[in-house]
């Protein structure tokens, strides 16, 4: 396939997964505990709607809609990024331990204020800082701990199992030392649950999503270079150890914002940049797209599972994600010979 095939391609598949993510959405905001009708959703568009059918919309269901892809496309590109940086499809940020570090912070943060809303540092706004924090903190200490004489990929994966399995561990301990009321929400929030998800914090990810996603899309030669061996990249003048730091840190960014709203949801980022390379190859102009684009399709589509499958009671988009992820990451374990990137 030459490249103006494969860009024919990629731009075919980004239009189909855009026109799929604009039907879920329609037919999620649709369907509920209380049904409303595309005639009903119009008519409430225009102003012509109920009280109630205007409530459900526009501050039940459209909210975490919203929510559900923005954290999608993050952690999608989030996990892009580190398979690229670790050159190793099974690099995700909940296996790495970032997304681990990122819920850490913000139980830390409960633990410490409660669900208290007299402190400012306890608020919806300042939760992504607390969490993109956490998040850089410990990809800094994998990458620090991973560093000999360079950035040996494997290296930097086992040292992020073996953080996700400190963190998993300290998360344990500041649960149990709760009180009852703010562990139950850290329990419900861990588990990926984005059904308490209102415009408050649609409005505290949008600016984090808005300017990462960007960023992470002009980063995608640097991506590429990185695919080759490690004269490759210098020789085109490519800085490879702070490309790398930058990297690691952005992917933190994102995996930070989208955990401290929408909780420790696993295998998304893991999923969305291993079904791209499938469709569109190792090239990163169209792998960090579409990979955004899966990502979001995702969690929406696990956010309509979620609330519909045993409605009225809701099942933590998280959970949705698992059973659909779990299931693939054994059939990649099983029909790879290896870990390593495959176009």
């Amino acid at each position: 396939m030459d490249w103006k095939e494969a860009f024919l391609q990629s731009r075919l598949w980004l239009f189909l997964l855009m026109f799929l993510i604009f039907s879920v959405f329609i037919v999620s905001l649709s369907t509920g505990v209380l049904p409303i009708s595309l005639k009903e959703i119009f008519a409430t568009i225009l102003g012509n709607g109920t009280p109630q059918q205007e409530l459900v919309l526009y501050q039940l269901r459209l909210p975490r809609m919203i929510i559900a892809m923005l954290i999608g496309a993050g952690l999608a590109l989030s996990g892009a990024i580190l398979q690229g940086l670790s050159r190793n499809s099974l690099a995700d940020p909940g296996i790495l331990g970032i997304n681990a570090g990122a819920g850490l912070a913000v139980v830390c943060c409960i633990f410490i204020f409660g669900q208290s809303k007299s402190s400012i540092l306890s608020s919806t706004f300042f939760l992504p800082v607390f969490a993109f924090v956490g998040a850089l903190l410990i990809a800094l200490l994998i990458y620090s701990f991973s560093w000999k004489n360079g950035i040996d990929p494997g290296r930097l994966l086992l040292m992020g199992l073996g953080f996700n399995a400190l963190c998993g561990a300290l998360l344990i301990i500041f649960q149990l030392k709760m009180d009852p009321k703010d562990f139950q929400a850290a329990t419900i929030w861990l588990t990926g649950s984005i059904w308490g998800a209102q415009w408050p914090y649609v409005w505290a990810l949008l600016p984090w999503i808005s300017i990462l996603i960007p960023i992470s899309f002009l980063k995608a030669r640097s991506m590429n270079l990185l695919q080759f061996s490690e004269a490759v990249p210098h020789v085109l003048g490519l800085k490879v150890e702070s490309e790398r730091r930058f990297l690691l840190i952005l992917s933190a960014a994102l995996a930070g914002a989208c955990v401290a709203v929408g909780g420790g949801i696993a295998f998304i980022g893991l999923l969305a940049p291993h079904l791209a390379r499938r469709l569109c190859g190792a090239n990163y102009f169209s792998l960090l797209p579409l990979s955004a684009l899966i990502g979001a399709l995702l969690l929406l589509v696990a956010d309509m599972i979620g609330k519909n499958l045993l409605a009225p009671a809701d099942i933590p988009v998280g959970i949705v994600i698992s059973v659909i992820g779990a299931p693939y990451l054994i059939y990649m374990l099983l029909t790879r010979k290896g870990t390593g990137l495959k176009s």
